[in-house]
């Protein structure tokens, strides 16, 4: 039998409308990436009927460290704490969206199911697709009733500095940053450096999206992924600036039925140690 991997990972706009008709709807998260100490801009913005405020800084992230990176991973139980307030039960069934193609509700996605809720979708191409299928939408932020979800943590793979160093050598470890970031080059006296861990392959998240914004189709993302070494006969693992886009990169690969693994901390703990070696130029080093 034929798994539809998509199908456990997207939901398109149309689809999702159908299921917030139905008796049981998902639970909606709709996922801002509101900058430290910035002022939230989308309170009172339109938005899905339903869907939940997440601030992912906040509450789908811990505080920054030198070798955890800018965005490593919440605590389990403060993560519980919050999606107890978001209104997720034990049996929720869960969509995630975002107004940036997934680029960043990816982040929620996978930080969910790595803390154990097993039915989490991220609506295809975001808000816009919503919003083009002239689907309903609404200003009011919801109340919803506090759950009662317990979550643990450690339920997909991830890696550290180190394992990251030996699956670019060994295996496959894929960069998922813009062109720009992964080249890198010279940087002012006291900045962090720029390009990437040696041996890693460059994979822009962007690249998995087709021109209307979303996931392209399964064949295209095997092509694209196997002429990278992603092909499903070793183990692969992501990273990127700082834990999100590389989400993106791992949901890609799930689509086509490849698992792998993320360096949370990303290039933002990888370069914080001075001892790191850093390749710069366009092959992986």
């Amino acid at each position: 039998m034929t798994v539809d991997h998509r199908a456990r990972i997207l939901v398109t706009a149309d689809g999702l409308a159908r299921e917030l008709a139905a008796p049981s709807p998902p639970v909606v998260l709709a996922i801002r990436n509101t900058q430290p100490g910035g002022t939230p801009t989308y309170r009172g913005e339109p938005r899905i009927p339903g869907a939940v405020d997440v601030e992912l800084p906040a509450e789908l992230a811990g505080a920054p460290s030198r070798h955890g990176g800018a965005r490593p991973l919440p605590a389990i139980a403060e993560l519980q704490r919050h999606a107890r307030r978001w209104g997720l039960r034990r049996d929720s069934r869960v969509v995630v969206y975002d107004h940036d193609r997934c680029l960043v509700a990816a982040r929620a996605w996978w930080v969910l199911r790595w803390a154990g809720i097993a039915d989490v979708r991220m609506l295809d191409g975001g808000f816009a697709r919503w919003l083009a299928a002239g689907l309903p939408i609404v200003a009011a932020s919801p109340s919803p009733t506090a759950g009662d979800v317990e979550l643990t943590a450690g339920h997909l793979p991830q890696i550290d500095a180190d394992a990251a160093a030996q699956m670019a050598r060994k295996a496959v470890l894929l960069d998922s940053r813009i062109r720009p970031n992964y080249i890198g080059g010279a940087v002012p006296a006291g900045q962090a450096p720029r390009g990437h861990i040696p041996g890693a392959v460059s994979a822009p998240a962007a690249d998995n999206l087709g021109d209307d914004g979303t996931f392209t189709d399964a064949g295209t993302l095997a092509a694209l992924y196997g002429a990278l070494g992603a092909d499903g006969t070793g183990p692969v693992a992501v990273y990127c600036g700082v834990g999100i886009s590389a989400t993106h990169d791992i949901a890609a690969l799930a689509i086509i039925g490849i698992e792998a693994a993320l360096f949370c901390g990303s290039w933002s703990a990888w370069s914080s140690d001075p001892a790191r070696p850093v390749a710069i130029g366009a092959r992986p080093g």
